[in-house]
């Protein structure tokens, strides 16, 4: 996964070779603490990835990971931006809702003009979904189209004193981001069937944690106390995605990228 994430961001020109290890991974802090969905093809490559990294219990702005972003530190907009931030934080205490950020949204160049891309975050809306719902963020380069097609999805602006916060440079990845926000329970009801058919696949799906260990779904959300590393395309994950079934096909419309 941070192979994959690493070849796609430096052939983008979003970071720099010397960002990457000498074995080519893009290694984030974050990683370690994510849940991440994953698209493997028949040789078990990995073909996309996006990172959910839940933050209900962090209790200070500076210590989200969307404080590292440019729009935090822009001198007009850093602090409208904080406060519609937490405005959603707000919104997913009063809905008892987890709250949390998702990210490293990647899909090899070979399957951008395909559904894989659409396919991964609607499963990570069903993984949502199955934890309990949530409330939260992403930053979205404006590249290959990326925040447009999760806005198509049901992602959106945040907004603060009645104004969209806008669209900005990021000089670290260099290039256009946008801030949008999500609810798992309202995703575009174009896509509510394919959700919840994919909610149905996932409680059969195994769980890999970081200390390699498989469990099954009961067990991995009974009682977790930390995020653990998901591999949602497990055999009967991995057919579905390869061949969607009738309900979902009729949905998964291909997405340019």
């Amino acid at each position: 996964m941070q192979r994959l994430r690493g070849s796609v961001y430096l052939k983008d020109g979003a970071i720099a070779a010397d960002e990457l290890t000498p074995c080519g991974r893009h290694k984030q802090a974050e990683d370690t603490r994510s849940w991440h969905v994953l698209a493997v093809d028949e040789e078990d490559q990995v073909r996309g990835c996006l990172r959910y990294l839940e933050e209900r219990d962090t209790s200070r702005f500076e210590d989200l990971w969307i404080s590292n972003t440019a729009l935090a530190r822009c001198p007009v907009w850093g602090g409208r931006f904080r406060r519609s931030v937490e405005l959603e934080r707000a919104r997913a205490r009063q809905r008892q809702v987890s709250f949390g950020e998702v990210g490293g949204w990647v899909v090899a160049e070979d399957r951008r003009c395909s559904v894989e891309a659409l396919r991964i975050i609607l499963a990570t809306y069903a993984l949502l979904e199955l934890l309990g719902g949530c409330l939260g963020l992403a930053t979205a380069t404006v590249r290959h189209g990326s925040a447009g097609i999760l806005r198509r999805i049901g992602l959106g602006s945040l907004v603060v004193d009645g104004q969209e916060v806008p669209p900005y440079y990021d000089s670290r990845y260099r290039c256009q981001m946008e801030a949008l926000r999500f609810d798992s329970a309202f995703p575009n009801a174009k896509y509510r069937i394919a959700i919840q058919e994919l909610c149905s696949l996932l409680t059969t799906a195994p769980v890999i944690c970081r200390a390699r260990v498989e469990t099954r779904w009961p067990d991995a959300i009974e009682g977790v106390a930390t995020p653990v590393l998901h591999r949602p395309m497990m055999p009967a994950i991995r057919g579905f995605l390869a061949r969607p079934q009738p309900a979902i096909a009729d949905l998964l419309q291909p997405v340019a990228g």
